[in-house]
């Protein structure tokens, strides 16, 4: 490359390190969410049992949310969090119907009464 490449290239990265070095990054962190959970005894994915039984179903579960291909991205990723046979399901989806099917995947695995569906709409 020729130097005066180098420099035209060299110039945004240092420009963006500079703004890096005194502006905090935007990006996602869950800390204060997993927090407020905490205060509230609700799970939190750090949470999840590694019991064999919980980790089976939580595997599923998460098997059968991701199977379905009407769902969304998000609502491939939403938590699943088991606790000696109980599920909280967490997280942001684009729908109502989208939370109504995971809630009842989840509770087609440990019934409705198990099942804490925590899962939020996402605003578009």
């Amino acid at each position: 490359m020729t130097k005066k490449l180098l420099q035209h290239l060299a110039l945004p990265a240092l420009i963006m390190l500079a703004q890096g070095a005194n502006a905090q990054s935007p990006g996602a962190d869950n800390t204060r969410n997993n927090q407020q959970d905490r205060a509230q005894s609700a799970p939190t994915a750090d949470q999840q049992s590694n019991g064999t039984a919980d980790l089976d179903i939580s595997k599923r579960i998460r098997r059968s949310v991701t199977s379905d291909k009407a769902l969304t991205t998000y609502a491939h990723n939403v938590k699943i969090i088991t606790r000696d046979g109980r599920v909280t399901l967490k997280g942001a989806v684009h729908t109502q119907d989208e939370k109504t099917k995971i809630g009842a995947k989840a509770a087609e695995v440990v019934g409705a009464d198990h099942v804490a569906n925590q899962l939020t709409i996402a605003s578009k």
